[in-house]
Parts: C-alpha cells; sequence; structure tokens
C-alpha cells in the first residue's frame, strides 16, 4: 500500500503545481535531490576525482541497484547520459551485411527509427515492420510469420511515447529467442511505472532513461545487455575505460557491460539516478503499477465524458493522449499551464508510422504517476471540459 501523504511530502515539486507530464521528465523525491548536491558540494569541497573515490562504493552500488529493478546481474548493467544513448550503444554495436531484415513496430519512437534508417542505408540492411493486431499493438503471430535466415535484429519500443499502448514485449522476446535472434528493447516509458524482468522479457538488449518514471535526474540513463550475448558485441566506440589498453599494439574489451562506457561521468547525476531507483523499490513496483493504472484509467474515463474530446490510446499505460475538437493542443497545454497543470504535446512525427496509419494529429499529453491525486486528476479534466 502507498503512502502518498508521506510520498507527496517528500516530493518537493508536489506542492508547487499538477505535474501530470512524468513521461517527460518525473518530479524527482527529495532524497535524490539530496543526493545529487550533497555529492556536488563534496566536489566543491575537496576536488571531483577525489569526491568521486570517496563515493565509490555507492556509485558501484548503482549497478546493484538498477539490476535488482530489472532482474539483472551488476555486471550486465552499463550506466549512460540517457536513454537514447543507451539503445545506440547496443544498437550499433550490431553488424549488418546487405539483405539484413531489421524488424521493428509500427509506434517505433523517431529517434529509434532514424538509426535503423541510416544503417540500412550504409549496410544495405532493409528495415520491415510487424503488422498490428486488431487493438493496434504488435502482432507476435504475424511476427512469428515474418522470421527467416535473413533476420538479423527485432528492435521494438515497449511503451510508446503518444498513447497507453503497451506491446507484448515478452511474446516477442519468446519468438526472438526460439529463432536465435537479437532483441533490442526500448523500455525508456515502462521502466519506473511497470515491473522490469528482463528474464521474462527474453530481451538481449534493454534501454531505459532515469528521467521519467523513475523520477531521476535528467542526463541519466542505463543500457541492459544479457551476459551470454555480451561476447557477440564490440562497442562503436571504445575509450581505455571500456577496452583498456593492454600492449603497444592492443586493447582488450572489459568482460561486463561496462565496456559501453567511458572514463567520464556525471558522478552527483549517477549517484541520483541510484537514489532514484532505491526509492521506487522502497515504494514498491507493484503498487506503483497498480497506482498508475487506477489513476491513468480515472483519468480516460471522465476525458472520455468530455463532449467533443477523443482518447487517441490504444492501451493502458499511464501514458493518456487526447484531442479537443475545436482547441489546437498547444493551447490546451498553454491553458493549463496557467492554471498551475503540467501537459505535454506530441507530435505525431514522434511516431511517424504510427500517425500515419492512424490520422493521428498533435496530441495533449497526460501522464500520471503514483504520488499524484485523484483531485489532481479531476482538476485536469475540469479544465479542459470549460
Amino acid at each position: 500500500m502507498i503512502d502518498l501523504p508521506s510520498i507527496r511530502d517528500e516530493t518537493p515539486g508536489a506542492n508547487c503545481r499538477i505535474h501530470l507530464n512524468n513521461a517527460g521528465a518525473g518530479l524527482m523525491p527529495r532524497a535524490v535531490l539530496d543526493t545529487m548536491v550533497d555529492h556536488l558540494h563534496r566536489e566543491a569541497q575537496i576536488g571531483g576525482y577525489e569526491a568521486a573515490n570517496e563515493a565509490g562504493e555507492r556509485h558501484r552500488a548503482v549497478y546493484a541497484s538498477v539490476a535488482r529493478l530489472i532482474g539483472a546481474s551488476p555486471d550486465e548493467i552499463a550506466l549512460t547520459e540517457n536513454a537514447t544513448a543507451a539503445w545506440q550503444m547496443g544498437f550499433y554495436a550490431q553488424t549488418f551485411r546487405p539483405g539484413d531484415r531489421i524488424l521493428t513496430a509500427r509506434a517505433e519512437y523517431a529517434a529509434n527509427y532514424v538509426a535503423l534508417l541510416q544503417v540500412a542505408a550504409r549496410s544495405g540492411a532493409v528495415v520491415e515492420v510487424i503488422p498490428d493486431d486488431a487493438q493496434g499493438a504488435l502482432d507476435p503471430a504475424a511476427l512469428e510469420r515474418m522470421i527467416d535466415p535473413r533476420v538479423r535484429l527485432i528492435a521494438i519500443t515497449w511503451v510508446p511515447t503518444n498513447g497507453g499502448l503497451i506491446n507484448p514485449a515478452a511474446a516477442v522476446g519468446q519468438i526472438a529467442r526460439r529463432h536465435g535472434i537479437p532483441y533490442l528493447l526500448d523500455a525508456c516509458q515502462a521502466v519506473g511505472q511497470m515491473r522490469v524482468d528482463v528474464g521474462a522479457l527474453g530481451c538481449d538488449m534493454l534501454s531505459a532513461t532515469g528521467r521519467k518514471f523513475l523520477r531521476g535526474p535528467r542526463g541519466t540513463g542505463f543500457l541492459y545487455v544479457r551476459r551470454a550475448f555480451l561476447e557477440n558485441l564490440h562497442p562503436a566506440m571504445i575509450d581505455h575505460f571500456g577496452a583498456p589498453w593492454t600492449a603497444p599494439d592492443r586493447y582488450t574489451l572489459r568482460p561486463d557491460a561496462r565496456r559501453f562506457e567511458t572514463w567520464e561521468n556525471n558522478y552527483a547525476a549517477q549517484l541520483g539516478l541510484g537514489a532514484a531507483v532505491d526509492y521506487a523499490l522502497a515504494v514498491g513496483m507493484e503498487d506503483i503499477e497498480t497506482r498508475c493504472r487506477q489513476l491513468s484509467g480515472r483519468l480516460r474515463t471522465m476525458l472520455g465524458a468530455i463532449p467533443g474530446a477523443t482518447l487517441h490510446d490504444l492501451g493502458a499505460a499511464s501514458i493518456v493522449t487526447f484531442s479537443i475538437a475545436g482547441r489546437d493542443p498547444a493551447a490546451v497545454k498553454a491553458r493549463l499551464a496557467e492554471a498551475g497543470i503540467n501537459v505535454s504535446v506530441s507530435a505525431p512525427s514522434s511516431t511517424l508510422l504510427d500517425a500515419v496509419a492512424r490520422g493521428l494529429p498533435e496530441v495533449v499529453r497526460a501522464s500520471p504517476h503514483y504520488y499524484n491525486t485523484e483531485a489532481e486528476i479531476d482538476a485536469l479534466v475540469d479544465h479542459c471540459a470549460r
């Protein structure tokens, strides 16, 4: 059971705004803020290198915390500056040849899709989209029919950016494992609002951010690489941390996922990420997921009752997208901001294939989290109905 009064008391921003933009960046708990500020003060007092050495044990514990969050081992985790960098590290470590097939989802995020297109243009590989089922989610049966010896990678987004869709990531993992195909899962908007178990998901690589539903600082993320898969990956770029220089004519890649890291890091931010993960684990991911479903369900039901409002969701994740007839989404966002309510606007270009297929306009995106209250949901709906 979530102790909502205590959690809100531990969230400084909860007293400043009605924050329903957690798919953009969640409000940090005080523990995260204090961890980062304390380390920055320490850097100022004794020096950056010295503060990092002093915090070495706590920094190593971040890997263990992230691993616990997703059911992995610490040596399978690399810390990165964001989810896109994490995804790119996993993706660009693959090799592709003419005729190789890369399979992805219709609702794939723009940053990922343009990378797929770039590599296809360079290598002669082809990008193919897995058809959706009748409900708008990736269809595992259609994926199974697409499998042949030329499929080199399956790369999908679990929870897309502009709606409640939850793609069947575990079903995709079963198919990928059965056929021995590498599987890269973008979990940027799943981690922090949903329970994650990489073993059950069957993914070889998983990327995520700290700033969204994990309630960590911006400029943080992580990459998971399954230990047995790691030996197949040579990072596209290396330095002497990920690949120590072991002889005048030779380097040796680290044996763990940190081969994807570089020597210089933002230690304050990474310690903050660890504090955010520990906070989420202490609250309990099962309770967090239940609360998110309750709040987003309430929001969908109430918005659906507003005359002229159209929901554009395809699922139950805590990302609710909608439009209101005759009202520009940017104007809706601005009006809500004047009332102290944070939302965002999602453009069709962020998931271009899905937007074209469904005729999506720009949409308002509201993403409640477990620290939000029912009264805050009601306030958003009341302002939209005016």
